[in-house]
């Protein structure tokens, strides 16, 4: 597994962060915006940050731009979490999708959020070729969410 990790700086977590998680826990979603919150592998605490709610095909994903950060090593464990949008609380069960079959979806978070993560990915853009993605997927997780209370996944604001 790649150990790939590319941390925020000040700017990032202490106001680009904090106003999106802000707005998103009001009600206002940015461009898909939700809180994730999630089980801490070790200390069981919930955790949350802002993540980017990607949708192809019907089904959704967490993209993990930066790498193998916190919240994807909480999540291994966890199995789960929850996503926030204003009183809204969706709780869901995440399966790690496989390096082969993230070509498409990395292209599509890139195609929708490349102003705001493009610089995390090398060089590598919506219209690259497969064998570049499948290249870099190692670097990126991505989790799909199967919701599991019962609010629809269509019931959400975006």
């Amino acid at each position: 597994m790649s150990t790939h990790v590319q941390k925020p700086g000040w700017f990032t977590v202490n106001v680009f962060n904090r106003a999106v998680a802000w707005l998103t826990r009001r009600g206002i979603s940015i461009w898909g915006s939700r809180v994730l919150a999630v089980r801490g592998r070790k200390s069981g605490a919930l955790r949350t940050t802002p993540v980017n709610l990607l949708t192809v095909d019907g089904r959704q994903y967490l993209v993990a731009p930066r790498g193998h950060v916190q919240w994807t090593h909480n999540m291994r464990v966890a199995g789960g979490g929850e996503l926030w949008l204003g009183k809204n609380v969706d709780t869901f069960a995440a399966t790690e999708v496989g390096d082969d079959d993230k070509p498409a979806l990395l292209r599509a978070y890139l195609k929708r959020w490349k102003a705001e993560v493009g610089v995390f990915f090398n060089g590598v853009g919506p219209s690259s070729s497969d064998e570049e993605l499948r290249r870099i997927a190692p670097d990126h997780p991505v989790f799909a969410i199967t919701y599991t209370n019962a609010t629809s996944p269509t019931n959400l604001r975006s």
